[in-house]
């Protein structure tokens, strides 16, 4: 089976920590928002992972050795391609028109979800994902009988359904999807902010009596702004197994769960959690830290932090407020 991985957006909304790094390879109590998400696919279904098909934007060389190598940790044979400008969802997708052969996932790199439950992929030519939400005017959602989806509804401005499209797709044969990919293409239709929708792709298949059938989720956790991916964060440590902590590594200092400690890390007279998360590589002296991410290789001394994030690399003195700052930053004293 292929899974084929949209991440060409630029995150905009994630700024600093997206300028230099794409959202998906951001942490997520230590691993990537990436690797989390091939990693419930590999875990959860009766299928293997054959190939990953990730469509870029102009990320650059390096990001590519990182998916390349976690690809292959899964056993996976990874693919690029390119979405040279932003032109919608369906576009992303019919980006990787050579991989969508066969039995094909398409996963948007945007949330984190787990799986409900076994998933049963027989009879069916497509399985989408939903999740029960409060207010569906927000998301696209599709209108079920009897577990089998007969229609979907773009933002509905009436209560037709509480369903929500969470962004994964199952299809049996990833040729048919391609085919109704490239009609919107050729014939310009285009949806909601004048952008080609997979969702009008999947309609066409819906209306060509296509069967397709719902999977939930138990969690969906947004990561598109700095709170979300702060309190997704405390989320996924929630339910995180909690490494065994030797409080005598580091002096004078204490640990409170739940908390993810990486390698290497140098601890003194400090306070670290609840819901900190603290890179590979860090050193830490004398400072509170609490529902904040720290990234890898950063220094932070005599602060309090709070709700705040620092970048890769990232020097903090003296510092008792809640802060956000980008890769090689530097906020406070020098000396």
């Amino acid at each position: 089976m292929k899974l084929i991985i949209p991440m060409a957006g630029r995150g905009t909304r994630l700024r600093p920590h997206s300028l230099t790094t794409p959202k998906p390879l951001l942490p997520v109590a230590g691993p990537m928002l990436i690797e989390r998400i091939v990693y419930t696919f590999a875990t959860s279904l009766d299928r293997k992972i054959t190939d990953i098909a990730f469509v870029l934007g102009d990320f650059g060389k390096e990001v590519e050795y990182q998916l390349g190598d976690m690809a292959r940790r899964f056993g996976a044979k990874p693919a690029f391609y390119y979405q040279e400008e932003a032109l919608g969802t369906a576009h992303a997708v019919n980006c990787a028109a050579p991989s969508l052969t066969g039995e094909v996932i398409v996963a948007f790199a945007d949330t984190l979800f787990r799986m409900g439950g076994p998933v049963d992929l027989e009879g069916a030519d497509s399985v989408i994902w939903l999740k029960k939400v409060d207010d569906p005017s927000h998301f696209g959602v599709a209108v079920l009988e009897n577990n089998r989806i007969t229609r979907f509804v773009e933002k509905p401005t009436e209560p037709v359904s509480d369903q929500a499209i969470i962004g994964v797709y199952y299809f049996r044969e990833g040729e048919r999807l391609q085919s109704e990919l490239q009609y919107l293409m050729d014939n310009d239709v285009r949806g909601h902010k004048n952008e080609f929708d997979l969702t009008d792709a999947i309609d066409r298949l819906l209306q060509k009596k296509a069967v397709f059938r719902a999977a939930d989720v138990d969690e969906w956790l947004d990561f598109g702004t700095i709170p979300a991916w702060l309190s997704s964060t405390a989320a996924v440590l929630d339910r995180t197994e909690q490494q065994k902590t030797d409080e005598d590594a580091f002096p004078g200092t204490k640990i409170i769960h739940p908390c993810h400690i990486g390698d290497n890390v140098r601890i003194t007279d400090s306070v670290i959690g609840p819901y900190a998360s603290i890179g590979d590589g860090c050193t830490i002296a004398g400072s509170e830290i609490s529902n904040s991410i720290v990234r890898d290789n950063s220094v932070i001394e005599d602060s309090r932090l709070d709700h705040s994030t620092i970048g890769l690399s990232s020097v903090v003195r003296l510092c008792r407020q809640e802060i956000h700052i980008g890769d090689h930053s530097a906020v406070g004293a020098t000396a």
